[in-house]
């Protein structure tokens, strides 16, 4: 109740006193709050009620009276009762609790409907971090339901796992400068090839933590003319009845042509692939599209070719492939011919394939110019060749496949 006129002693009923007093000394209020609530003049009137009526002893170090040339005593330097002690800890472990509950609903909430786990290598570094001061791991792992054995085989095993990381991302470094855009299985079998082991969803995991996932790259540059005057050949790798399949390494080739963008001028790869093994035996680095450029590519896997068995050359249907040039070396070699029956790129997969594999794996900065074009293409189809698995092959190299039928 508030005051709107000054009161004395004798306003206060002896009942109103020993309610007050009785509240205060019980630390349901301080001094201080009970003259606010109820609206009690003068400074030293509450204390003289508690000196006068209550239960303890208010005459040490509490007289409300103040010495000549001092302040009058604060409420805040009053020391606090036994009963005030005690309920001022009760409310603090109330609001413990209910603090503690409302983090553990949070985190049944992120659990249950976000599908966040709070798992124990979270739980375990809070303990070898010290994040509560005073905390000891015997009381912590108390709370978190575990023994302290698991809690040190967790770091064990953290600490394994940490070192077997720093090898695989040091691993994984290396092979990026030599491919620099090699996919994460064929990282996996990689790795397993050189002794390290660790699951495809863990590195694809430990990539992405680094920023070390590839991104796919897409572009389009038009290099095939089908509308000509040239004789064009069926397609002998068409799904149907008369199908042919690829049985070994120099039964079928498929050859592509594909642009290559550089700093100064124009420059083109030619390649010529093994369908059985995925091998580019045969490539060539141009700067133009006459067919005199792109037979060259031909000649080099001609020339590196093994045995006399039927071979089929695959191809689009674009001017080159078409030409009397291009076809004559096919007479001259005995080499069937097989076309797409249209411009279909998907008639010509694997041809495509490859060539995206060379421009978006390895050719991964634009050349300056047509002659260190043909230096990075040297390298990349080595590398393409003798390093790189391919799931098709059941992640051998397109070289071990070839040298597999040689023996």
């Amino acid at each position: 109740m508030l005051s709107t006129s000054k009161r004395t002693q004798r306003d206060y009923s002896l009942a109103f006193k020993l309610a007050v007093v009785d509240q205060i000394e019980k630390g349901e209020l301080s001094y201080k709050q009970a003259q606010q609530r109820y609206g009690i003049q003068g400074r030293s009137t509450v204390l003289v009620w508690l000196r006068k009526h209550g239960k303890l002893d208010w005459s040490k170090g509490s007289h409300p009276m103040t010495t000549p040339g001092s302040h009058t005593m604060s409420d805040e330097s009053l020391p606090l009762t036994p009963e005030q002690r005690i309920k001022e800890l009760e409310q603090q472990l109330a609001e413990s609790k209910m603090k503690a509950e409302f983090f553990e609903a949070v985190v049944d909430v992120l659990e249950r409907d976000y599908g966040v786990s709070i798992g124990k290598k979270a739980t375990c570094q809070i303990i070898e971090k010290k994040a509560v001061a005073g905390l000891s791991v015997s009381r912590s792992c108390a709370y978190l339901g575990i023994s302290r054995q698991a809690y040190y085989q967790q770091r064990q095993r953290d600490r394994i796992r940490q070192q077997q990381d720093t090898q695989v991302l040091s691993f994984v470094v290396r092979e990026r400068i030599q491919q620099p855009r090699l996919g994460t299985r064929k990282l996996q079998k990689r790795l397993a090839s050189n002794g390290l082991s660790i699951g495809r969803d863990r590195l694809f995991a430990l990539l992405r933590e680094r920023r070390m996932l590839i991104t796919r790259k897409r572009a389009y540059h038009k290099t095939t003319n089908s509308h000509h005057r040239f004789r064009r050949h069926p397609n002998l790798l068409k799904p149907g009845s008369e199908q042919v399949v690829a049985q070994r390494p120099d039964h079928v080739w498929v050859a592509d042509i594909t642009h290559l963008p550089v700093q100064h001028g124009e420059a083109y790869i030619s390649l010529v692939t093994d369908a059985y093994s995925r091998k580019i035996v045969g490539y060539h680095v141009h700067d133009n599209l006459k067919t005199g450029s792109v037979v060259q590519a031909f000649r080099k896997a001609l020339r590196q070719r093994r045995g006399k068995d039927e071979l089929i050359h695959h191809s689009d249907r674009g001017i080159q492939y078409c030409s009397a040039k291009y076809q004559d070396v096919h007479k001259r070699y005995g080499v069937r011919c097989s076309m797409t029956d249209g411009y279909d790129c998907y008639q010509n997969a694997l041809a495509e394939r490859v060539n995206g594999i060379i421009k978006n794996e390895y050719l991964v900065v634009k050349p300056r110019d047509l002659s260190e074009a043909r230096e990075m293409v040297r390298e990349s189809v080595m590398q393409y060749n003798s390093r790189r698995p391919h799931l098709s092959l059941k992640y051998k190299t397109p070289d071990e496949v070839h040298r597999a039928f040689a023996k």
